[in-house]
């Protein structure tokens, strides 16, 4: 099984600062297009559910669950609430870069 990817190992990217820049003011904006990659939903749809109080809890752990299982990533539904729930910062941007850090991962808009 794999893991989840991140920056390269010579330091933090651009593109991961972005991705980093983006998730800090407008995190919808990420899941949004993690639960698009995901194919959990749209992007816009996935930006909306962010702002609704457990639906968006339920939709984040389909999204992680989606990426996990389409990376042939080891974990479990236990690992990812316990990403989502102490730093969801880190989690969405963990997302963001599996999705386009991985061959043939093209994220769609």
């Amino acid at each position: 099984c794999a893991s989840w990817t991140m920056a390269q190992s010579s330091g933090i990217n651009a593109e991961y600062g972005g991705t980093c820049i983006i998730s800090w003011f407008v995190p919808c904006v990420t899941f949004g297009q993690n639960a698009e990659a995901a194919g959990v939903s749209s992007c816009i749809m996935g930006a909306i559910i962010f702002f609704v109080p457990l639906l968006n809890l339920f939709c984040w752990v389909k999204i992680r669950g989606a990426i996990r299982e389409k990376y042939s990533i080891e974990g479990s539904l236990i690992n990812d609430l316990f990403a989502i729930c102490c730093c969801g910062l880190c989690a969405i941007v963990q997302e963001a870069q599996q999705c386009k850090n991985s061959p043939g991962a093209a994220m769609a808009r």
